[in-house]
């Protein structure tokens, strides 16, 4: 078991060491992420213009939930795994992994979670920069639980981003372009994910069925944590158990494809 995690570990290290490379790339997307901060801030100050709240929400909070976002996205989104998974594919590099006694979804996690580690890290710079124009800005709530609940959620939120972009990736083994595949999902998840708009702010029939998606739990449930979107412990818990059950379910997915394609890959092949 040990020497089967060292493998995970060196992929992990590789995946660091290469995304430090490119630490700049990382750090100047974090500085122009607050040029989207600062429309985030002027719209919303815009919409609140004449209101003190919004959906039961303040300025203030509502500006806490987007820098909360703009945070997560660079620990947890899945930039470009979809892309470099369907190269490997279209390469010929796959077939390595079928002479090697290394998981492929395990590696390609392994260099997913590297590369988050370093642009999670990076964006603090600029944050840290802005800090003296957002501080006055932000309302975090005061409990400490949040911090112990966030957290497991934001894990869990990270396997349902790299498990839908690995499953966009495997569709290579049938599309020789994805890229019209994760374009139409970047477009759903902006919207259900939470990225435009809180979705507390959605009908009460819409809000409830975002939940039920795997959208909701890709960043909007860790956010709505951290931020005091929700309180309520019994929305956590099956807020919980369903985004169990999206990991669960997306593996299952990820096996299915990575089996059939693979039989696909080795009968076009040879």
């Amino acid at each position: 078991m040990l020497r089967a995690f060292d493998k995970y570990r060196h992929s992990f290290l590789i995946g660091l060491q290469g995304n430090l490379i490119y630490r700049w790339n990382f750090a100047v997307r974090g500085f122009f992420s607050l040029f989207h901060l600062a429309v985030v801030f002027i719209l919303w100050g815009a919409a609140f213009a004449g209101s003190d709240q919004l959906g039961g929400y303040s300025l203030n909070q509502t500006l806490t939930y987007f820098v909360t976002l703009l945070v997560l996205m660079f620990f947890i989104s899945a930039f470009n795994e979809d892309y470099q998974i369907s190269e490997d594919i279209r390469n010929g590099l796959i077939n390595q992994f079928l002479l090697k006694p290394i998981n492929y979804f395990g590696y390609r996690f392994s260099i997913f979670l590297a590369a988050r580690l370093v642009s999670g890290s990076l964006v603090l710079i600029p944050l840290l920069v802005a800090l003296p124009f957002l501080y006055s800005h932000l309302t975090f709530p005061a409990e400490p639980w949040r911090l112990a609940v966030g957290l497991p959620a934001m894990a869990l939120s990270a396997m349902v981003q790299f498990s839908i972009a690995y499953s966009f990736g495997m569709l290579t083994f049938w599309f020789l372009d994805i890229q019209g595949f994760v374009i139409l999902s970047m477009a759903v998840e902006s919207v259900l994910g939470g990225q435009m708009f809180p979705l507390d702010l959605l009908p009460d029939w819409a809000y409830a069925i975002a939940r039920f998606l795997p959208f909701y739990y890709q960043m909007y449930f860790p956010a709505a944590i951290f931020t005091g979107r929700i309180s309520d412990p019994n929305l956590i818990a099956q807020g919980f158990m369903i985004q169990l059950s999206w990991v669960a379910i997306l593996l299952i997915v990820n096996q299915a494809l990575w089996s059939r394609g693979l039989r696909r890959h080795t009968a076009v092949g040879g």
